[in-house]
């Protein structure tokens, strides 16, 4: 089963990146080319009855299975970075992270008024990385298609801050 074999490579990197979170390092399902293929397959058929009209992936893990479903679906990716780091005319939003304060940015003509956009990353802890994508994608007159993750981490209740966005919200694996 593909929710086992993701978690069997995940690697927990106990007090990282402060003291009491476990983070889980998804680096270790790089090396298999295999389990990569699998779970591109994965994301496609959970996303490809959902109608959207492009994918964002967050940074910068949310780039790594994010634009090879872009591929696989035709559609085109958006990069959502860190400030600072997209080289034209941005959009930016602030956000509190369980371990601080941060700021995201995307191109301001990223896709057109009123594109459904879905929403790409590794994994979802407390969801405050996607919802500030969220509301970014909206301060743009963008609309939620949904959300993709490797991971959902449900104990932290990140799924239901993104309920009032959609509610499509995909998992290949889910911690309890």
């Amino acid at each position: 089963m593909l929710e086992n074999q993701i978690k069997n490579a995940i690697r927990d990197i106990p007090d990282f990146p402060k003291p009491g979170i476990i983070f889980k390092d998804i680096t270790p399902i790089l090396k298999d080319q295999k389990l990569c293929t699998d779970i591109v397959d994965a994301l496609v058929k959970q996303t490809q009855d959902l109608d959207f009209d492009a994918i964002a992936g967050i940074e910068s893990r949310g780039f790594l299975f994010g634009l090879m479903l872009a591929n696989k679906l035709n559609k085109p990716f958006i990069p959502i970075r860190k400030a600072g780091k997209l080289p034209f005319k941005t959009i930016q939003q602030f956000y509190d992270l369980e371990y601080g304060t941060a700021t995201i940015e995307i191109h301001e003509d990223a896709f057109e008024k009123g594109a459904k956009i879905l929403i790409h990353d590794d994994l979802l802890a407390t969801g405050g990385t996607v919802v500030a994508t969220s509301q970014l994608i909206e301060k743009m007159e963008g609309k939620i298609a949904g959300y993709s993750f490797l991971i959902s981490l449900d104990f932290l209740n990140g799924n239901e801050r993104l309920e009032k966005y959609s509610e499509n919200n995909l998992s290949l694996a889910r911690y309890q």
